[in-house]
């Protein structure tokens, strides 16, 4: 976000930042379904509320922004430089939070993966990651495709 912008711009600006829907989730809730898989979204039973989950697999996916979520070693993970004090406490109280709802998740018999979103542009190894963590699609889908072929 440039520097230019009066504070009810960047007020207005940071209020349009969707939680859930954004365009990282989307990317893979499309290649998820594309791949066959069916799931539910923001499922509330499971902790942390994840961005997709399959239930009767216990899995769920976490999506995180890189920035929001401060991925480490990623250039879109930046700490703005007004108020730097700020974001540094509102990065590290999101990182807690996301800590404390993977490892509630775990305790619950869940299993997790995170996806940033920096994986999100490289269609090939994510396909290759969510198959590798989902596991099998549903054989009555695998038939029917097959069926069509």
């Amino acid at each position: 976000m440039p520097d230019f912008l009066t504070p009810e711009q960047r007020s207005a600006h940071m209020g349009k930042i969707r939680r859930a829907d954004t365009k990282p989730e989307i990317v893979v809730r499309q290649l998820l379904h594309r791949l066959g898989y069916r799931f539910r979204l923001q499922w509330k039973p499971a902790p942390g509320r994840p961005d997709i989950a399959f239930p009767g697999r216990r899995k769920v996916i976490y999506v995180h922004g890189c920035f929001w979520h401060q991925h480490e070693g990623c250039k879109l993970a930046r700490v703005p430089e007004t108020r730097s004090l700020f974001w540094e406490e509102k990065f590290k109280r999101n990182k807690a939070r996301d800590a404390r709802d993977l490892a509630q998740a775990e305790r619950d018999g869940w299993m997790t993966l995170v996806v940033w979103e920096c994986e999100t542009r490289h269609e090939q190894s994510l396909e290759r990651r969510l198959i590798d963590f989902v596991g099998p699609r549903n054989k009555s889908h695998s038939a029917a495709t097959l069926d069509l072929a």
